[in-house]
């Protein structure tokens, strides 16, 4: 008897974008909550991703303070794939403090929720004249009005550059390298990495099946709702590939490769279950031996890559 197998056509990529906006849209103010934590404690990281947020916060606050050491005073800010907005709140309120006085950002996501939700954030530094902010609903591979070597800080954070596919990413590159004058600062999903539904907590997820073979990503939520977009894994290999030729790596270290391993969850471990002091010092000390060890890197949480113009 021959089983007959059921094909499923790789969606094209105007198809592609809109799935991945709809899953964002559809997951609203649920994503801030699950991905970024509170905004009432910007500096807290005491969530779900809490040790890979704080290491990749240290590295943005190191850039902002390079910059003003320098005798900067004007700061330009480009944020790809801002989704609501809290890394640019956070990046632009620590600006604000340490003494930058001209400070110009622009957000651009393809959820139009997303940057609604970002451009209700903003609160008293919205009014300040010293603050330039604008969100956009937008698409990263489109070519970036920005011009050549005009951003000191880019920011591509999270599941941004996994929801490309493999050939939009060099011309996306491309586009960063020609409008970055200081740092391009991108965290990226691991192919060793543990699953995630991108748009909020694993628990949502009645099922859900990661198509390595089409870079494709199917969920099925308890709610009933279906959805499936593009998520491409990457190996510590392929981003030192794709920045080759474009811009020049300062730093490339897996998060997270430890802590979320040993992390307890409420639904399971019993509340006497926590890491005592001496437990979390030594899962910081194997974080620094092992994050940039290439046998380890790409069974990190997240990559943390730090790019700067090529020479």
């Amino acid at each position: 008897m021959t089983i007959a197998l059921k094909i499923v056509p790789e969606p094209s990529r105007s198809h592609g974008r809109q799935a991945v906006t709809r899953a964002y849209n559809e997951a609203g103010d649920r994503y801030q909550a699950y991905a970024d934590g509170s905004l009432e404690r910007l500096y807290a990281f005491d969530g779900q991703y809490s040790f890979g947020d704080e290491k990749t916060w240290s590295v943005i606050e190191d850039r902002l303070h390079r910059l003003r050491l320098s005798g900067a005073r004007s700061l330009r800010i480009l944020d790809l794939g801002c989704g609501p907005g809290t890394w640019m709140l956070r990046t632009v309120s620590r600006a604000h403090q340490i003494g930058f006085t001209d400070i110009t950002t622009r957000g651009i996501d393809l959820s139009d929720l997303q940057v609604q939700r970002a451009r209700s954030l903003w609160g008293p530094l919205s009014g300040r004249a010293d603050i330039h902010l604008t969100f956009q609903v937008g698409d990263i591979r489109d070519r970036l009005p920005e011009e050549n070597n005009s951003v000191d800080l880019c920011l591509c954070l999270y599941g941004v550059l996994n929801h490309l596919a493999t050939d939009e990413l060099r011309p996306l590159i491309r586009e960063v390298a020609r409008v970055t004058s200081g740092a391009f600062i991108a965290t990226v999903r691991t192919v060793g990495s543990t699953p995630t539904i991108y748009v909020e907590s694993l628990s949502a997820a009645r099922s859900f099946y990661q198509n390595n073979m089409m870079d494709r990503l199917d969920v099925q939520f308890h709610s009933g709702k279906c959805t499936s977009f593009n998520s491409h894994l990457f190996s510590r290999a392929e981003i030192s590939s794709l920045m080759k030729g474009h811009m020049k790596i300062e730093d490339l270290r897996g998060l997270d490769l430890f802590h979320g391993r040993f992390s307890r969850d409420p639904r399971w471990n019993p509340a006497r279950a926590i890491a005592t002091d001496r437990f979390m010092s030594e899962l910081d000390a194997l974080e620094a031996r092992y994050d940039r060890d290439p046998e380890f890197m790409d069974h990190a949480t997240h990559l943390l890559l730090v790019a700067t113009p090529a020479a």
